[in-house]
């Protein structure tokens, strides 16, 4: 019986909720050999309950195959990051949701645009090998760990990480 979990990836910089990515990498664990048939078997998995747009099925096929190998322990390469990518790590509680909203809040202040993603699954956060929650990751870089950090501390991250003043 297939699960219909949304699970989110990266796909040309860009999150992406995907319904049965586990239970399509569980299927054709057994019976592939090479990265391509890997690729063409889980894409035509995903199409079955997704919308993937013709104009992007080589990186769904990329980004697929990234996580199949993640998810097998297979080493794979560090995804290259497009914008300002933020992550709450923690399963829910009061403040990883406090951290989330203050994150929120900053964003629209600040008037920038980021993908913003509260991780919850046990096994992704399991991945991030921290020794306390709520964690607050930007652009893959681990910034706190057991705190709500204060506003003014997450906004000067944000603005080391993030500098919109590019063209100067």
């Amino acid at each position: 019986m297939t699960e219909d979990k949304v699970k989110q990836i990266m796909v040309n910089g860009r999150l992406v909720g995907i319904v049965g990515l586990d239970d399509a990498i569980k299927k054709i664990s057994a019976q592939v050999n090479s990265d391509e048939k890997i690729k063409d078997d889980l894409l035509k998995e995903i199409i079955s309950n997704n919308y993937v747009p013709s104009s992007a099925l080589d990186a769904y096929a990329k980004a697929l195959l990234r996580e199949f190998k993640i998810m097998k322990g297979i080493p794979v390469a560090e995804e290259p990051i497009c914008g300002l990518n933020i992550e709450i790590v923690g399963m829910g509680c009061a403040r990883c949701v406090q951290l989330e909203n203050d994150v929120r809040d900053l964003l629209s202040e600040m008037k920038i645009a980021a993908d913003l993603r509260h991780v919850t699954d046990i096994k992704e956060i399991a991945r991030y090998k921290l020794l306390g929650s709520p964690a607050l990751v930007i652009n893959n870089n681990v910034v706190s760990v057991g705190e709500v950090p204060p506003k003014s501390k997450i906004r000067q991250w944000i603005i080391e990480i993030y500098n919109p003043i590019k063209n100067f």
